[in-house]
């Protein structure tokens, strides 16, 4: 075996710099954060939710992105929830940066438990997005993100926005897409709090996005409402 040695991606960074930097590597106490949080996450679905999955064989080896419906703060915690093994320790939420990572507590919890990567809405720049091609190639890693862009107040798929065919170009890194069933219902954006509820989440084979990048998108939005059933 070849073995390539080079520094850590986020060497020389402060601590407050390193929670929100793209380029943050886990290290130990990282690993064993998420990994907690992922045992109390699937505890909690399971219990709270009652959790069902269809489509799991649907699952490629990383790298991949996957994608959903956005109706409630709970998506982003429930398809983390179900990756399994190397997948899940690979896996990496794209979140909004003034939501998750406005505050120094929330950064923590977002960078240390949720493995989240910020996004800064509007605030993207062309070096941050490369970054993130980069990684997701290099790394073998998996992104979990929602092309709508923001949560459905309706319950309704939205129009995707073009920032995941950007993400993706020229990498041939599929998207897997997935549909949500009840965590609208759970925890809405009206709601404070989540509350018991039943969860379901279908996943669909791969989609690839190579080509158009509006054809791209257009396959992934119809892969994720042929899931709505």
């Amino acid at each position: 075996m070849d073995w390539q040695l080079r520094p850590a991606r986020d060497l020389g960074l402060a601590p407050g710099d390193r929670l929100r930097s793209l380029r943050r590597e886990r290290g130990l106490f990282g690993m064993a954060a998420s990994g907690l949080w992922r045992r109390l996450l699937r505890l909690y679905f399971r219990l709270f939710h009652r959790l069902e999955v269809e489509g799991r064989e649907n699952l490629p080896a990383a790298p991949f992105v996957l994608i959903g419906n956005h109706t409630s703060h709970l998506d982003a915690l429930v398809l983390a929830s179900i990756l399994r093994g190397d997948v899940a320790r690979r896996a990496h939420a794209l979140a909004a940066g003034e939501v998750f990572f406005g505050s120094g507590a929330g950064a923590v919890l977002s960078a240390y438990a949720i493995n989240a990567f910020p996004i800064w809405r509007g605030k993207t720049k062309r070096g941050e997005m490369a970054a993130l091609r980069t990684r997701l190639v290099e790394d073998g890693l998996v992104y979990i993100l929602f092309p709508e862009g923001t949560r459905s107040r309706t319950g309704e798929l939205g129009e995707f926005q073009p920032g995941l065919a950007m993400l993706l170009a020229g990498t041939g890194v599929p998207v897997v897409p997935c549909f949500i069933e009840g965590a609208f219902e759970a925890w809405p954006a009206t709601r404070k709090w989540p509350r018991p509820g039943k969860v379901r989440v279908r996943i669909g084979a791969p989609v690839s996005m190579e080509g158009d990048r509006a054809a791209a998108m257009a396959a992934c939005r119809s892969a994720v409402v042929a899931l709505d059933r």
